[in-house]
């Protein structure tokens, strides 16, 4: 990506064979390039959706644009596309790091409809009003949480949406899950990193035993509570998990694309009602980020 709202040539070049194209059918299409120029650069500013300037061309074109790749799943596929180019290139590292990040909400984000869900539905919540479309309250009120994966440099492996009061903790195996980089070649595509750094939230027995029962290292320090309960019982409580301080320094790469994600104002304030358009813009997000790294 170049510039606020701009795709450059090169990061062009590689998503264009992976648009969609027009069937022939009805009136033709506005150039995609014009378009996709126009929803970087409302997730950069932030703006009203009706405010976007007519260089893009209307607003309702770029809106129900970004709408429908959601629907179809090409956002998803451009972000898996430039992921398995650099896996197949061997520079993803599989040492993967989980975090989460609590985005407030604003006031234009609530009063959606209630009778559609589109909220993330691999959570299966149920069919509950805000609920549906990733809304909860928290200290920050309205809010919701975005919990991410990265590889060994920080690029976005896997995202996810919830209400901002979920605890970190129920959505890891949803996160280690929506983990998928299909081979170039035959094979089934690669899900499992070789190691996973947390901070102390992810603590826990099932999450520990379920990794290792896939045979990933986990690098999560215990809890103060955990510690104290263990050194309660004596022996009976067992020997302390094993934690690699020097490997747990490199989880700052989560936090850091926490960071470069948020430079974009429409993720680090959500403004969109639906869940489904504001993980579309974090798809994009990401998939800007590795457009970055070509």
């Amino acid at each position: 990506m170049a510039g606020r709202g701009k795709v450059s040539d090169t990061a062009w070049e590689r998503i264009v064979p992976l648009l969609p194209r027009a069937d022939g059918r009805g009136r033709p299409w506005r150039d995609h390039r014009q378009v996709v120029n126009g929803v970087p650069w409302r997730l950069r500013t932030g703006t009203l959706w009706r405010d976007l300037p007519e260089r893009y061309g209307p607003w309702q074109t770029v809106y129900e644009r970004l709408a429908r790749w959601e629907r179809d799943g090409t956002w998803a596929r451009l972000l898996e596309h430039v992921q398995v180019h650099d896996d197949a290139a061997g520079t993803l590292k599989w040492t993967m790091s989980v975090d989460s990040s609590i985005n407030c909400a604003h006031q234009h984000a609530a009063g959606a409809r209630k009778k559609r869900v589109l909220a993330v539905d691999e959570l299966d919540e149920p069919a509950s009003g805000a609920r549906d479309q990733a809304l909860g309250r928290s200290r920050g009120g309205l809010t919701t949480k975005v919990h991410l994966a990265v590889d060994g440099r920080g690029l976005p492996l896997a995202v996810i949406v919830t209400p901002g009061n979920t605890n970190d903790s129920t959505v890891f195996n949803t996160v280690l899950q929506a983990v998928r980089v299909p081979r170039v070649h035959a094979g089934r595509p690669r899900r499992r990193p070789e190691t996973v750094i947390a901070e102390k939230a992810y603590s826990s027995r099932a999450i520990r035993s379920g990794l290792r029962r896939r045979g990933i290292r986990a690098v999560i320090p215990e809890r103060a509570d955990q510690i104290a309960g263990r050194q309660r019982r004596g022996s009976a409580g067992g020997r302390p998990p094993a934690f690699d301080f020097e490997q747990y320094k490199a989880r700052n790469v989560v936090e850091r694309c926490f960071g470069r994600l948020k430079q974009f104002r429409a993720v680090a304030t959500r403004f969109d009602k639906l869940s489904a358009r504001y993980l579309a813009g974090l798809r994009l997000a990401s998939l800007i980020l590795w457009l970055r790294e070509c």
